[in-house]
């Protein structure tokens, strides 16, 4: 016998299983079929339950605003490139999807040296103690004279990387986002910010430069989300620089009057980041619109939701 006293449970109250409230019942669990390949199939059998009910919803989201010609803003970080995802959202600009790309200075880096050679993303720690980490001559020298003759013809830094790339034997052409874009007559805005890019230790830097190229990419992302109502932007692996300009930019165009309060906002990433989280999927989309996160590698989630999107597509041509 314990020296403790118990609690009697004797008088507690219960209720039938009838009337409580569940959040999960079998309608929603998945339906797998692992004999068949269709993809179809396979994406709406998907459990209807949490991140992958959110998945299927932007699909069907994303592929109506395709259909109705809405705007379709991607936002992203370098990593995207690094993680092998850049011919998908070439064809997506070349299907005439994507109204406004948007990446940060190591995004135009990385594409850049895609196209060149076929090859970026050094080994970081490797470089840093010989004391040659960024300092590759061919990149340093072609981006920066890029950003000065941008500066000279009135040109966003986006823009004047593209052209200086027509310039130069590519191998990749078909590979950049840089290139691209400009072919395409999409935007492709660069925000870059002084000091934070390998570039900026080479000589031929002129900080002026690339100050003016990339406020003019702000002010062209600021026209292009004058338009955004009723569209999607995505948030594709940047956790500090393009939540910012993204917060900054849509705070211009509502100061100037122009109504951007229907939109959805979704931020695809490895992990929960404060800014993409606030200044992209919350806070602009508080009066109005819908916010969406979703958490996952992006080599594997973003060809899914995509695949996902054009299954949608199809489904809505056919039915």
């Amino acid at each position: 016998m314990s020296r403790y006293k118990e609690i009697d449970l004797s008088g507690v109250r219960r209720i039938s299983f009838e009337t409580r409230t569940t959040k999960v019942d079998a309608t929603m669990f998945g339906r797998p079929d692992l004999d068949s390949d269709d993809f179809g199939f396979f994406f709406d059998g998907l459990p209807d339950i949490l991140a992958a009910r959110d998945l299927k919803t932007l699909a069907v989201q994303t592929a109506a605003a395709i259909r109705n010609q809405k705007p379709i803003v991607l936002m992203m970080g370098a990593h995207l490139i690094k993680c092998g995802v850049s011919p998908l959202l070439c064809q997506l600009m070349r299907r005439g999807v994507v109204s406004t790309l948007v990446t940060n200075g190591a995004g135009l880096i990385h594409d850049f040296e895609v196209a060149l050679f076929g090859r970026t993303s050094e080994d970081v720690a490797a470089s840093l103690e010989t004391g040659l980490f960024g300092f590759v001559e061919e990149t340093g020298i072609w981006l920066n004279e890029a950003m000065v003759e941008g500066a000279a013809q009135g040109w966003g830094m986006g823009e004047a990387a593209a052209r200086k790339l027509q310039t130069l034997p590519v191998k990749h052409p078909d590979k950049s986002l840089l290139l691209t874009a400009f072919e395409c007559g999409v935007p492709l805005t660069v925000h870059s910010a002084i000091g934070t890019e390998t570039i900026h230790q080479h000589p031929e830097t002129d900080g002026a430069a690339i100050g003016e190229t990339t406020y003019r990419d702000f002010k062209i992302l600021c026209e292009q989300l004058t338009r955004l109502e009723g569209g999607m932007v995505f948030l594709y692996g940047s956790a500090v620089i393009l939540p910012e300009v993204f917060l900054k930019a849509l705070t211009v165009v509502r100061n100037l009057g122009h109504t951007v309060k229907q939109f959805t906002a979704v931020n695809f990433d490895m992990i929960r980041h404060y800014r993409p989280q606030e200044n992209v999927v919350s806070r602009p989309t508080r009066t109005g619109g819908h916010g969406f996160t979703i958490v996952g590698h992006h080599e594997l989630l973003i060809p899914l939701f995509w695949q996902g999107v054009y299954h949608e597509l199809r489904k809505a041509k056919s039915g």
